[in-house]
């Protein structure tokens, strides 16, 4: 029996980031990957070697670039659910799934897209709603901390105050004062 399993299946197998993101920018741009990953170093001053650089950096990214190169640029079918737990680079391709042509995309897609996401992460309780409510909630500590803050600076003015009297007798006293 053979345990070795065959990497080799994944496209990802074999390429670089900066190869893999040279072809996704050749073929799509830029501008459509700002609207589809919502990633800033596709938006301000774009260009393959600073996207590379922040790419390395930083890991989430990185897994949603791979996954846009697999299942966008490489049209592969989704993952199933425990295959999607990995790492893109992790995967295993079945060797019936062909990698097919990239899909077409648009900047209206990407626009219905992201609304579908904020219907769906507010229906989970994940969207703005929520997040308003847990605002005013964090509101309320902000309010209850800058009391406590308000009240730590009066009695350091009251105390600066009371020192200022105790300062002025021993003026005569101090040996650095000029």
């Amino acid at each position: 029996m053979n345990d070795e399993i065959n990497y080799r299946a994944n496209p990802l197998h074999g390429v670089s980031l900066k190869n893999m993101l040279t072809d996704v920018v050749n073929h799509y741009g830029f501008e459509i990957l700002f609207a589809y990953l919502n990633i800033n170093c596709f938006k301000t001053n774009p260009s393959i070697a600073s996207s590379v650089k922040f790419l390395k950096k930083t890991d989430w990214a990185r897994a949603k670039v791979e996954n846009f190169y697999l299942y966008e640029f490489k049209n592969l079918p989704r993952a199933s659910y425990d295959q999607f737990q990995l790492s893109p680079r992790d995967r295993i391709i079945p060797d019936n799934q062909e990698v097919g042509d990239p899909a077409e995309l648009s900047l209206e897609d990407a626009e219905r897209r992201q609304k579908k996401r904020a219907k769906k992460a507010t229906s989970f309780g994940r969207g703005t709603t929520s997040r308003a409510n847990t605002g005013k909630r964090v509101d309320a500590r902000r309010d209850s901390h800058s009391d406590s803050r308000e009240k730590k600076n009066s009695r350091k003015n009251e105390q600066s105050s009371s020192n200022d009297s105790v300062s002025s007798s021993k003026e005569s006293f101090n040996p650095w004062k000029k």
